[in-house]
């Protein structure tokens, strides 16, 4: 009969069953998390390059926790080993990042064999995941979007446009401008506007808006993702 008590704290040379439980343990803490990630993330481009690592990191971490062991001296040459290793993957979301240490934490639980802790970690985890995932602060999304305009310098209905974008934006800002000569020396302001809505068929309202003022030129807004992808 299989006897869980004999690979609890056999950390200084386990054997091939407790290897193996260990990685199996690593997997199915990560599997939950990669469940839990693929139902409660609001990206349209899931990766699965993504996906696929964080099972695989779980399972690393469990790996390197085990062949170090209770040794300094091995954990030592695994540090400068893997300062070797430049990684240069880049997670832009910090959402992602969480992911990617929880997997991380599963498996280094599991290789330290503490499988009660990586289990009872990992359902946490996941738990909390999904109830924030059902609340409403996940439920809002930032439009940020750049709102390009040229003018007239020193023309009155610069005064208008920051009434409009007050009355229609949670939050702007003048990123740059530029000025322009005609060449009936008459002066152009480009502005570029950095703009946050909550809703995108706010900017048709306030593009119609900015076009009915008079010497609005090229009036141009565009939408970018304000919370990153992978």
């Amino acid at each position: 009969m299989f006897d869980l008590s004999s690979i609890t704290y056999n950390t200084e040379n386990p054997t091939f069953i407790t290897i193996l439980f260990t990685v199996m343990c690593s997997f199915l803490c990560s599997a939950m998390i990669v469940f839990t990630y693929d139902k409660t993330t609001r990206d349209v481009d899931r990766s699965g390059n993504f996906l696929q690592a964080l099972v695989l990191i779980s399972v690393v971490s469990a790996m390197v926790m085990q062949a170090i062991g209770d040794s300094l001296a091995r954990g030592l040459g695994m540090l400068g080993a893997l300062a070797i290793i430049r990684f240069r993957t880049t997670l832009r979301n910090p959402r992602n990042m969480v992911f990617m240490f929880g997997s991380i934490a599963a498996g280094i639980a599991c290789g330290v064999f503490g499988f009660v802790i990586a289990f009872t970690g990992t359902i946490g985890f996941c738990l909390l995941a999904f109830l924030l995932w059902m609340t409403p602060f996940s439920q809002k999304q930032n439009l940020i979007g750049t709102l390009i305009l040229q003018l007239p310098k020193d023309s009155d209905n610069f005064t208008v446009l920051e009434i409009l974008l007050n009355k229609n934006c949670k939050a702007f800002k003048i990123k740059r401008y530029r000025i322009f000569f005609t060449r009936k020396k008459r002066e152009r302001v480009e502005y570029e506007y950095q703009i946050s809505l909550t809703k995108e068929l706010q900017g048709w309202e306030l593009v119609n808006k900015i076009n009915e003022l008079p010497d609005v030129r090229s009036v141009r807004l565009n939408f970018i993702d304000s919370e990153g992808i992978v």
